[in-house]
């Protein structure tokens, strides 16, 4: 195992790890912003009204994306234990 294929495999675990984290956190970031909005226009400081549809809104995204997360992932997995013979002397 050279330090090439593992600086490899460290950058595409680390580049799908972001990409399969996306989905839910962007569902979430526009949720967190226009309750936030809706909070500062009708200057409604309750600090817990944010999280239960912040919370709604990531199992949506997970609901929605989640079976090319885990083909993503089915993939990843499949190219690395495919690789292990080669890599293995």
């Amino acid at each position: 195992m050279t330090q090439e294929y593992v600086i490899h495999l460290a950058r595409e675990a680390l580049s799908l790890a972001l990409f399969l984290a996306a989905p839910a956190l962007g569902f979430g970031l526009v949720v967190g912003l226009v309750i936030s909005i809706l909070q500062a226009t009708t200057q409604i400081q309750e600090q817990t009204l944010i999280f239960v549809p912040k919370i709604v809104a990531v199992m949506l995204a997970m609901l929605i994306f989640g079976s090319w997360m885990l083909s993503a992932l089915v993939s990843f997995a499949a190219e690395v234990f495919s690789s292990i013979s080669t890599v293995v002397r």
